[in-house]
């Protein structure tokens, strides 16, 4: 494998050539030489193989509230057919086994009777409940009124209920939540399920449209396959293959979320990783670096103080009003002209050169250079996904206003200006991507691979930003122009180049950096065993002026 200083070489080794030329399109070009071993180059593939092999990869289905239903209807009539149950029971069953079809049909066909039981579904009332024909009233289990057979119900239990007790009941269930759902009988340790006839006779519309609402968000929410859009104000639901690769996916509403832990797309970052940064981004450690970094303890009351003036003479707020030096932080009464007047403290020189501040010194120093270091991330952080907005919003401004005006000018077709549309999607796919390296680079704790890792950075930062200007600022001459040229046909063919290279790019550096940077592993065993095989030839002979240990420099 080549070393890294090969593939660095390698991926430099058209930096003579001008910039225009290097993203004029012509691919031909950028193929010279020996290839990066993670591919930092614009290949030649054609747009259409690409887009396919891209379909091929998606492993979810973005499902409409309509395809929902669609789905939740085929199961309830597959389980109903296949087990020769209703389909009110056979929701039922669906609804326990969290909508499951093939866990229904395992638990059934291998304990019937017992799947029975704990469902609620029973094959006989425990009660016979006599016919009109019969005579005779029955007493509700509620109001204890008694009624004609006509005006009690029951579920297949048997236990008799009054229309007015029901409704009571079923109504109160639903305006209590989602375990509507799960109903029993009324009748108390009575196992006998609920089922949806009861609440399509007996609930007002309003109950039954939440009754329903309740019914279709749990086929998701119970679904270990789906996942409702985390994107405000979005109702579609993600119908997902596990194990099938990549965990982001992008919903119609065009939020692009991870499937795993439902925060904002990550790669090349892992859930843990982007876990601990959202925890560090809000958690009070931070303040607690800065008030250490920033200040001291008043030495009477023993809170915080910040200086904001350059006098060194400090008086804590009311009530303590401790006055102090802020170097020693001993008694301001005990100094004067003699300790340095109200710029310099002769004792804190003293005692620093007797280690009597050493300890304090070196945890405020500690806690200053990891607050630096954790703004230096979160800064590039947060200004990637400022600008990652922005270019949002300039989208949708190119699709209503740009193109069109540009189109108007040039006479270019709007269907041959997609290149701008397609560039600022990448932009946007990109500064994603970097966004979120800022977080894998703060966690990154191994020299050897921060240095390559950030030389990586480095280049995908260049590269976009490339991409960036041309779109936002060369494009703007071609939007005041008086009329067709040449000069934006060549244009858009650098613009098209810039994107291809710069997808290309960022492409592979997720690969590289979801794989551990193992490139960098594998370099360095190898150079240590080339090492190790230099180090035998040369020192191992045991002839005269050879040399049992490394000579002293």
């Amino acid at each position: 494998m080549d070393s890294e200083d090969d593939l660095l070489n390698a991926h430099d080794m058209e930096s003579g050539e001008e910039e225009d030329d290097f993203y004029s399109g012509e691919t031909d070009d950028y193929s010279e030489g020996g290839e990066p071993d993670y591919g930092f180059v614009e290949e030649d593939v054609d747009d259409s193989v690409m887009i396919a092999s891209h379909r091929s990869q998606v492993n979810y289905v973005v499902l409409k509230e309509e395809d929902i239903r669609r789905h939740q209807k085929d199961d309830i009539g597959q389980v109903s057919m296949v087990l020769s149950i209703s389909e009110v029971e056979a929701s039922v069953l669906l609804l326990h086994y969290h909508w499951s079809v093939s866990k229904v049909h395992d638990e059934w066909f291998a304990d019937e009777e017992r799947v029975r039981k704990t469902v609620g579904i029973l094959d006989a009332p425990v009660i016979v409940i006599p016919t009109p024909d019969d005579g005779g009233e029955l007493t509700c289990g509620i109001c204890f009124e008694t009624f004609p057979p006509e005006e009690i119900l029951s579920v297949a239990c048997g236990h008799p209920f009054c229309c007015t007790c029901w409704t009571g009941y079923i109504s109160t269930t639903i305006n209590g939540g989602p375990g509507c759902l799960m109903l029993k009988c009324p009748e108390p340790s009575c196992p006998a399920a609920v089922g949806q006839d009861m609440f399509e006779k007996l609930a007002s519309k309003e109950d039954k449209e939440k009754y329903y609402r309740y019914f279709i968000r749990s086929y998701v929410e119970d679904n270990r396959k789906m996942k409702w859009c985390p994107a405000p104000g979005c109702e579609h639901a993600i119908d997902f293959a596990a194990g099938t690769g990549s965990y982001d996916v992008s919903c119609l509403c065009s939020h692009s979320f991870c499937w795993n832990c439902t925060e904002e797309a990550h790669r090349p970052v892992d859930c843990e990783t982007v876990a601990q940064w959202i925890r560090k981004n809000s958690a009070e450690s931070e303040n607690m670096n800065w008030i250490l970094a920033n200040s001291k303890p008043c030495p009477k009351c023993k809170r915080p103080i910040e200086k904001n003036h350059g006098c060194m003479h400090m008086t804590c707020t009311p009530p303590c009003k401790y006055e102090f030096c802020w170097l020693c932080l001993n008694a301001w009464t005990d100094h004067g002209e003699r300790t340095g007047g109200f710029y310099a403290c002769n004792k804190y020189e003293a005692g620093k050169q007797e280690g009597r501040y050493d300890e304090a010194e070196k945890r405020r120093e500690m806690a200053k250079n990891s607050l630096e270091r954790y703004t230096h991330y979160y800064e590039r952080w947060a200004s990637n996904q400022t600008s990652r907005q922005k270019a949002m919003v300039d989208l949708e401004k190119a699709r209503s206003e740009k193109i069109e005006k540009l189109s108007d000018i040039h006479g270019t077709p709007e269907s041959q200006l997609k290149c701008i549309t397609e560039a600022w999607l990448q932009i946007i796919e990109c500064r994603r991507v970097l966004k979120w390296t800022y977080a894998y680079g703060y966690y990154l704790p191994d020299h050897d691979k921060k240095q390559f890792f950030e030389y990586l950075q480095g280049e995908a930062e260049s590269g976009l930003e490339r991409l960036h200007k041309c779109v936002e600022k060369e494009l703007e001459v071609f939007l005041v122009a008086e009329g067709p040229s040449d000069d934006f046909n060549h244009f858009r063919t650098k613009l098209t180049g810039l994107t291809s290279i710069t997808k290309t790019y960022f492409e592979n550096l997720v690969k590289a950096l979801e794989n551990g940077l193992a490139d960098v592993d594998s370099q360095g065993a190898s150079s240590k065993s080339t090492n190790t095989k230099s180090s035998k030839t040369n020192g191992g002979g045991k002839g005269k002026g050879s040399s049992k240990s490394p000579a002293k420099t």
